[in-house]
């Protein structure tokens, strides 16, 4: 067999493919020369970089140009060093060495091959010789324990990295200074003061496991077998998690002093299999179905295999008893079409209903087991997010679990003032002045209580600690929600999980959230913009967040508190506390108080709510008056009617109302929940007339999957942005039943619980279903475990077509947690369908 380059700009040999820079995300191993092998991405980021065994804090190129030749079955990519958008500035700020140039990288169909060539526009200086080179690195959760060969040297890869260390002069001593280049950060302020630090991580790592012109991976199984080839320069074999904890194995050639074209020739031959072709994958949720509700499996093929009629009409549906299982149907797999790289097939089974639980069967290949059942839905689905990810989550508290310690009472020195004109990590910057009373370095009181962590990284971002109140809050006055499994007590910052206190636990974590989104608000004057570590070597931390700070306040390892000019998180944030404020009534009566006049006053203090509340305001093409801005000021004013009753707000939504019918996608959700108490004639029949075209968007968006959901993938997973659209469609769906039915709310539920694209058919929310994520991006990732409740994005596209999740704990494109939406709109989700199932009248 030859590789081919294809119409989606893929080498294509047989079941494997060799993509050349069809994605651009190095930071997450998702970018340059990638290997797919049978089904499965094997290495990732072939490039050029300025060491070996790089993390995401390292320097990554700019990408200029990708171009293709089917002609000559070349795809040429131009890229530069340094990206100057990130040089000390940016989201995450990175340290770019002295040396700038351009660089193409080609690759090549060559028979069994493909070959990459590196082309330099200039000789590489001496001091970066043995430094900058090309690698590819190699997925490790696939390799444990198989084989390597490096010429006559072998080995085995290991769980663990392995001694020795070797020292390296770091690239940090030739940091770059680019003319008419703005620095934000300085690279000391990065580099923190001694020690290991992420950010200069290129001067310890580890001794190659061995040196040679002919590497292969993985020689006794043809399915992974892959051969590198590089005749002129030396291959080494490196272990990147030496000096990354979330590095790759990773096979490296330094390219050569005083060679520019050619500088380096690689040729890469994966094994294809002979005939392979792509096993079918059976689609079920996890969890299982309601009686009364729809149920079909998805099953995913190779599209070239051609299964005759009497292979379609041989799906099984098999019921396990205590006899053992059971054939009960055998029905027809109907073509669906062509989907990312596969095709697909549906079977329904909708007309099963006998409680009990089951698998599906194509062609040998089972399904999960999964129950059908009134009570399906009941215990161990949405009830883990309280259970143990929300108190897991908690900071400024001690979380324990029996004989279990989840983590210590951390960040109890929160917070000093962060420095102006600083250009911090994950997207912080404080402007020029600090917008409070306080200086930089002052101790902020107030923000040693309450909010949750986010993801792994620790931070308390405004946006995910109100909406996190804001989810949860609407599921309490939407359900009813009453739970009671922990303890939480607030004086003595300690979280007790399975050890019940007699309140609701939907309730005690609003409190928690607001306790600190109310308390920044209280202390500074304004919102917070978040709460974050003072340095890297803080931010990367794994495990107990208790040791991120000594909690001595005022002292170095303090975290910092950032403030901002942001009038739109301003006005989501005033919504939030609106209505955490409603349902703070009664349980905690100052701190709703509170909630609501800092709703209030973030309302009625922003450019937009006073327009509002003066009369119509028209939309312009942006700023405070843009349709965004309208549309989240439209949201804060109608949660704070519904608070309040108010006048003032109720006469702000009927002044403005035109915008609910004009932005009907945006603001339907809005109006379906204030149409009974606007007392406007007409305003829900206008709604409604409205809300059609959106009816019909989203049902042809639905009709682009077999899922009968929108995929919509690009670096993370769809599985957020699908729960964020099923808790705006569940008002909808109150408001207009018979324009908007169940059936989106439980597909997308089935979704995340499992059937969704790609060979892994686990369920999003960890722990919950028969197989499910429990190896995840949170704060337990180091040892490869997990938190129940917790939600990762999920099935995410590597580029062009291929449907990813692995089972990997460092890849938070995939496997993250995040707060604000992740797993309390889970929890909604859940909860939303059990109540459109209860209300549904039986046909």
């Amino acid at each position: 067999m030859e590789f081919q380059l294809n119409e989606k700009e893929l080498f294509q040999k047989g079941g494997v493919q060799v993509t050349a820079f069809s994605d651009f995300y190095p930071a997450g191993r998702q970018s340059g020369i990638s290997v797919i092998m049978h089904g499965h991405r094997v290495a990732s980021n072939g490039d050029v970089r300025f060491e070996p065994t790089p993390g995401q804090w390292q320097p990554v190129p700019k990408k200029l140009e990708r171009n293709v030749d089917p002609k000559s079955q070349t795809v040429i990519t131009t890229l530069a060093y340094p990206d100057v958008d990130a040089h000390l500035k940016g989201f995450n700020p990175i340290i770019y060495p002295d040396f700038e140039f351009t660089y193409q990288v080609s690759a090549k169909a060559d028979g069994d091959a493909v070959l990459v060539t590196v082309d330099l526009d200039r000789a590489i200086p001496e001091k970066y010789l043995g430094k900058l080179c090309f690698n590819l690195e190699f997925y490790p959760g696939d390799l444990f324990g198989k084989t390597w060969i490096m010429d006559d040297q072998q080995g085995i890869f290991p769980r663990q990295p392995n001694g020795p260390t070797i020292t390296k002069e770091s690239n940090f001593q030739n940091a770059g200074h680019f003319e008419g280049v703005e620095e934000g950060v300085t690279t000391q302020e990065l580099a923190g003061k001694g020690g290991y630090q992420p950010i200069i991580a290129d001067d310890v790592i580890a001794a190659p496991y061995a040196e040679g012109h002919v590497f292969m991976a993985c020689p006794e199984d043809p399915y992974a077998r892959i051969t590198i080839e590089s005749r002129e320069v030396p291959l080494k074999l490196y272990d990147g998690r030496m000096n990354h904890n979330n590095g790759w194995f990773t096979v490296s050639s330094e390219l050569p002093a005083g060679k520019t074209k050619g500088a380096l020739v690689w040729r890469i031959r994966p094994n294809a299999v002979e005939g392979w072709k792509y096993p079918p994958v059976v689609q079920t949720s996890q969890v299982g179905y309601h009686p009364d509700q729809a149920k079909i499996a998805v099953i995913e093929t190779d599209p070239t295999e051609a299964f005759s009629e009497a292979e379609l009409n041989d799906v099984k549906l098999y019921r396990i008893t205590a006899e053992g299982q059971k054939e009960i149907l055998r029905g027809e797999a109907k073509p669906w079409g062509d989907f990312l790289r596969y095709r697909y097939y549906r079977f329904d089974f909708s007309k099963v209903k006998e409680p009990g639980l089951y698998f599906a069967e194509f062609q040998g290949v089972r399904s999960a087991i999964f129950r059908i059942g009134k009570d399906v839905y009941d215990r161990g689905v949405w009830q883990p997010v309280l259970e143990y990810f929300l108190p897991v989550q908690m900071c400024h508290m001690e979380v324990r679990e029996k004989y279990r310690l989840w983590h210590g009472h951390c960040h109890a020195d929160d917070a000093r003032m962060a420095p102006v004109s600083r250009n911090h990590f994950d997207g912080y910057r404080q402007g020029s002045s600090t917008l409070t009373k306080f200086k930089p370095g002052d101790v902020v009181p107030g923000l040693n209580v309450g909010g949750w962590h986010e993801a792994g990284d620790f931070d308390l971002r405004v946006e995910s600690q109100s909406g996190e109140c804001y989810i949860l809050a609407l599921a309490y006055e939407a359900f009813g929600t009453y739970y009671d499994c922990s303890t939480i007590d607030q004086r003595a910052h300690l979280v007790e999980i399975h050890q019940p206190d007699g309140r609701n636990d939907v309730l005690e974590q609003i409190e928690h959230g607001a306790l600190s989104v109310v308390g920044g608000y209280k202390s500074l004057g304004r919102l917070y913009r978040g709460i974050i570590c003072k340095e890297l070597r803080q931010y990367v931390l794994l495990g107990d967040p208790a040791g991120m700070t000594r909690g001595i306040p005022g002292d170095e390892d303090d975290r910092l508190v950032f403030t901002e000019e942001n009038p739109w998180r301003e006005l989501s944030t005033a919504a939030h506390l609106a209505a955490t404020s409603r349902v703070m009534k009664g349980f905690n009566d100052t701190l709703s108080k509170e909630a609501l006049r800092a709703a209030t006053e973030l309302f009625l203090s922003s450019e937009t709510g006073r327009k509002m509340v003066e009369g119509k305001v028209a939309v312009q093409e942006k700023g405070v008056f843009s349709w965004g801005m309208i549309c989240t000021g439209l949201q804060a004013a109608a949660e704070l009617f519904l608070t309040t009753g108010d006048e003032i707000f109720l006469e702000a939504l009927r002044e403005n109302q035109e915008y609910f019918f004009e932005f009907a996608a945006e603001l339907g959700w809005v109006g379906a929940r204030i149409a009974d108490r606007m007392k406007e004639e007409g305003f829900t029949e206008r709604l409604r007339e409205s809300l059609l075209s959106v009816k019909e968007k989203q049902e042809k968006d639905c009709e682009s999957s077999p899922y009968g959901v929108p995929y919509r993938s690009m670096v993370y997973g769809a599985g957020w942005g699908l729960q964020g659209m099923a808790f705006r469609y569940y008002f909808l769906h109150k408001a207009f039943p018979d324009l908007f039915g169940k059936e989106f709310l439980e597909n997308v539920l089935n979704f995340v619980l499992g059937c969704h694209p790609g060979s892994n058919t686990a369920s999003f929310a960890s722990g919950v279903g028969a197989r499910s994520m429990t190896v995840a991006y949170g704060i337990n990732r180091a040892d490869w475990s997990y938190v129940p409740g917790g939600v990762v994005s999920g099935t995410a596209l590597i580029q062009p077509d291929l449907p990813e999740l692995l089972d990997y704990p460092f890849l938070w494109q995939q496997a993250e947690y995040v707060m604000g939406g992740g797993s309390s709109n889970y929890l909604f989700l859940v909860l939303a369908v059990i109540d459109a199932q209860k209300q549904t009248p039986k046909p």
